[in-house]
């Protein structure tokens, strides 16, 4: 069938949590989001202000299938063959090789065990707080084993909503803030959390496989214990790009740092290898106190499982551990899925259409509509019109820079300043700020999204017509 349903049921916010936590963090006396004052970023310390609006009610009914892909053949190499060596992200692809749901989707799938943060946000002390925060940047990972196929790459200006306070505590809003390199920004706030990030992703193309290198850093603040944590993503290797089946590798090394207490996580993802006779997907790390004592051994893989096993004590290189405990474990993937291009049920909702949203949204976008639908061709050839419509406007702009710089040199100030301001598209919904903890700039939300859509004042901004 086109899609499965859920049963109705009501949910209250004071049932999900302790009635008391409820209360405390209710956002009458909490600070919004992460608003840059000068050139620093301010860490945000709860929810804004209309969190809680319509937080209680029914669970929405969601689809929990999308219709199955068909069978197109398609000549690979043919395509491939002159793009060794370049940046996928520059290259036009046909919809063939990807998934109808755009990399802000795929982003946002990111959340599909960010109940790992709602552990982490009770936890007592720090050390019990950074193993489940490990354990959600290890989580990220789990749908790459078995998802070889490409996302959307957003159209400049193009925005992603995701409201699932009632289903998962938490709602998060994304936008295309930049296309050369193409970076997507991501706020998310929950009542005991906030998560915002910024990544690009720079992917080259060896003849063989696939290398793709995340560009940018991840943020978590709990409210609770006021804990700031930050890591980077790791890199990821396509194989068997033009003869086999795809697979995916990860490896390198991912620190988790707490800002606030100097505590630190180092997960080593082992790269594939012919000659071990190991299970490959390999995780493995140490939990470290603010003094560089180990607490936990880190261990699993990272498709599946990850425990972690207490400190014992140290006598040199030998770590003496207790028995483990596990930590997390990947959910089953729906019967079927390889069906409908190894989605779960939460990656089916992801283009959902919903009431509401920004006229931005991925959701409008009509090629990604075309590919859900199962008319290839159709994507095909609306994708060209959507990106030879980008490309016609960055000329514009570009030739509108020209000209403010050639105003300027006449010495017409007051012209150069509005043919600039013309050639200047600036995100909607995030702003560039200075993050002291990375030096390095990076895009923050600005606030103001879910209150134009209460209101639904879309038509009293300067919204990008991108689609």
């Amino acid at each position: 069938s086109r899609a499965g349903m859920r049963h109705k049921r009501n949910i209250s916010a004071v049932s999900m949590n302790d009635a008391n936590t409820f209360i405390l963090l209710s956002p009458s006396n909490q600070d919004s989001l992460p608003v840059g004052v000068g050139n620093t970023l301010q860490v945000p310390r709860g929810p804004s202000k209309n969190f809680l609006d319509n937080w209680c009610g029914t669970l929405p009914q969601r689809r929990t299938s999308i219709l199955p892909r068909p069978h197109y053949r398609v000549n690979l190499w043919s395509i491939m063959r002159n793009c060794i060596g370049r940046d996928l992200s520059k290259i036009p692809l046909p919809v063939n090789f990807s998934e109808p749901i755009s990399f802000m989707q795929r982003m946002t799938e990111e959340l599909i065990y960010s109940r790992l943060l709602d552990v982490a946000a009770t936890c007592d002390n720090s050390i019990d707080e950074l193993a489940y925060v490990a354990a959600f940047a290890c989580s990220v990972y789990a749908t790459a084993s078995y998802r070889t196929t490409k996302p959307f790459n957003p159209l400049l200006g193009e925005t992603y909503e995701c409201d699932r306070r009632v289903e998962c505590g938490w709602r998060c809003i994304l936008e295309q803030v930049s296309h050369h390199p193409p970076m997507c920004s991501m706020h998310v706030e929950h009542r005991d959390w906030t998560y915002w990030q910024e990544y690009t992703v720079v992917s080259k193309f060896r003849g063989k496989y696939v290398l793709a290198y995340p560009v940018g850093c991840t943020h978590l603040v709990l409210h609770r214990s006021g804990n700031h944590y930050t890591w980077s993503k790791v890199a990821m290797t396509v194989h068997n790009i033009i003869v086999g089946k795809l697979w995916v590798d990860i490896s390198g090394e991912k620190k988790i740092v707490n800002n606030t207490t100097g505590d630190e996580c180092v997960l080593k993802f082992h790269a594939y290898s012919y000659f071990s006779r190991e299970r490959q997907k390999k995780v493995t790390g140490m939990v470290k106190n603010a003094q560089g004592e180990p607490c936990y051994a880190i261990n699993g893989y990272w498709d599946e499982r990850l425990q972690k096993s207490r400190v014992v004590s140290v006598e040199g290189k030998n770590v003496l551990t207790g028995e483990p405990e596990l930590v997390w474990k990947a959910d089953p993937l729906q019967p079927g899925a390889e069906l409908i291009y190894m989605f779960s049920e939460f990656s089916c909702t992801l283009n959902e259409m919903e009431e509401g949203v920004a006229p931005t949204d991925s959701r409008y976008r009509t090629d990604q509509r075309l590919m859900e639908n199962a008319d290839f061709d159709g994507a095909n050839a609306d994708k060209l019109r959507l990106e030879d419509k980008q490309r016609a406007k960055r000329k514009r702009r570009e030739a509108l820079a020209t000209q403010a710089a050639e105003a300027l040199a006449s010495g017409d100030e007051e012209r150069a300043t509005e043919l600039q301001r013309q050639a200047t598209m600036s995100p909607v919904w995030f702003k560039k700020e200075y993050d002291p903890l990375t030096n390095s700039t990076l895009h923050i939300y600005r606030g103001g999204y879910w209150e134009t859509k209460a209101k639904g004042d879309w038509a009293t901004l300067d919204l990008p017509e991108i689609f």
